[in-house]
């Protein structure tokens, strides 16, 4: 599944999460390695510090760290690509055009949004690339596909459009499944109660609408009854300051800080090199 060598350059929360995934996909690690500054393994996959103690030059390599420390890592690593590498990224908002520029001897550039429950294969992951050997391509979808969704786009513009529901997506159930727990303590429930109320409440609806392939719109209106309680609730989450505004904001919000991050990476530039004496 991962190619040998593999380098993974950096490895915090949602790389991390991938790796775990991969392991649960039963995937063979022996010719990967972890790069990052701390030098810390995971998952028992040896981590080291310099580009240069990483081993063989990488068949992938899997940009994992912070889109604002692009710059010094790129400097660092623009020299250990070659056109046999694939570089993939899950940089938030930097463009492959961006990468490109960054990394002109790689051989195909790969911008992945994967979501934070690819650590149970359950998650989602666009991919967007404007390489057109299939073979290679074949070879990301089989190792995003074993992390849940893996879905292609052919425009990037799209990548961004379904990352910006996929990615921060978790994010926002979480908070909802919190409100719906913090609903049921008001009311006298003790807190691990609500907290595993809320939870399976909404697991359930989801994997019931999943099951049946069945819209929310159809869901919501077998739940509410027309004049009944529930169909009082909806009328305040329906209303103009309700969920759908409410998240219309919070995803216009999540887009402007991508749009400001694709802004400085593109104004990442490597240091020219020092004539050798």
């Amino acid at each position: 599944m991962l190619p040998n060598p593999t380098w993974l350059v950096g490895c915090g929360n949602m790389a991390g999460s991938m790796v775990q995934g991969w392991k649960l996909a039963g995937a063979d690690f022996a010719g990967t390695t972890i790069v990052r500054p701390s030098g810390q393994s995971v998952a028992g996959i040896p981590a080291v510090t310099r580009f240069v103690d990483a081993g063989a030059l990488p068949r992938l390599v899997v940009l994992g760290f912070k889109p604002q420390q692009l710059g010094e890592v790129a400097q660092q690593l623009a020299g250990f690509i070659t056109p046999r590498t694939t570089v993939v990224s899950i940089l938030a908002g930097v463009e492959a055009a961006t990468l490109r520029k960054l990394f002109p001897n790689a051989g195909m550039i790969v911008r992945a949004d994967p979501n934070l429950p690819v650590a149970v294969r359950r998650g989602v992951t666009a991919l967007y690339t404007d390489a057109s050997d299939e073979q290679a391509r074949e070879q990301i979808s089989q190792l995003f596909s074993a992390l849940g969704l893996a879905m292609w786009t052919s425009a990037e513009r799209n990548l961004e459009a379904i990352g910006s529901i996929s990615g921060p997506g978790p994010a926002y159930v979480a908070r909802f499944v919190a409100a719906l727990a913090k609903a049921g303590v008001e009311r006298g429930l003790p807190d691990a109660t609500a907290q595993t109320i809320a939870l399976e409440t909404v697991l359930g609806t989801t994997w019931m609408a999943a099951t049946n392939q069945e819209g929310m719109d159809s869901v919501a209106r077998r739940v509410a009854s027309p004049g009944g309680t529930t169909q009082q609730g909806l009328n305040v989450l329906d209303g103009d300051q309700g969920l759908d505004a409410l998240m219309s904001l919070a995803l216009a919000a999540a887009e402007r800080r991508g749009a400001e991050l694709a802004e400085e990476a593109r104004g990442v530039k490597l240091a020219a090199k020092a004539p050798s004496a």
